[in-house]
């Protein structure tokens, strides 16, 4: 693999809001489809593996951006927040003073979030990653903020939690490569429309 283009997908009600958006399935709004047809221009040079979340707003983002001949890949679903889905931040700190996922994790949830650890997003990470690498060429993908995060952590063999210093925007791209034959971030958090 020569380098891999990370796309986060545009803004959803959810992300606007600030709650946690792991497996609900929310469609973009109408910035978050503006933000994706912004990220067409990265995509006018073919890709060997394009890889997409099975989630509609990460769907729509790659269909948007121009990407075509995708392969929709669970391993992409973003960080199963447990009980803490659909829920805010400061909302979770009244009752938990001082949460913070990167280091406090989730509780259990109902069976459609069952929550999952930042060890259990960093393992979905590594095997995307093994594909990636197994390509020769160009590699896209399509996912979500706190496991495009884990996922760039674990690029750079940073532990996953490592990704709570990688703040990322919806609707931008970031790119992983390679200097010297060792694993760098080309490019991080970069947007093409506010």
């Amino acid at each position: 693999m020569n380098e891999m283009l990370l796309l986060r997908h545009g803004e959803t009600e959810w992300s606007k809001a600030g709650r946690h958006t792991g497996r609900t399935d929310l469609p973009l709004t109408e910035h978050g489809e503006d933000q994706a047809r912004a990220l067409a221009p990265l995509t006018k040079e073919p890709f060997d593996l394009v890889l997409v979340s099975p989630a509609q707003r990460a769907l729509r983002t790659a269909e948007l951006a121009g990407l075509t001949g995708y392969e929709v890949d669970p391993d992409l679903w973003e960080w199963d927040y447990g009980g803490y889905e659909g829920i805010t931040t400061p909302d979770i700190r009244r009752t938990r003073p001082g949460w913070f996922l990167w280091r406090d994790g989730v509780i259990p949830g109902d069976a459609e979030h069952p929550g999952e650890s930042v060890e259990e997003v960093g393992a979905r990470a590594d095997r995307v990653i093994e594909r990636a690498k197994a390509v020769e060429g160009r590699v896209a993908v399509v996912a979500h903020g706190h496991f495009l995060r884990v996922l760039a952590a674990r690029w750079v063999n940073l532990k996953p939690q490592a990704g709570r210093l990688l703040k990322l925007d919806t609707g931008t791209y970031s790119r992983l490569g390679f200097e010297h034959a060792e694993p760098v971030l080309l490019a991080w958090n970069a947007p093409l429309v506010n």
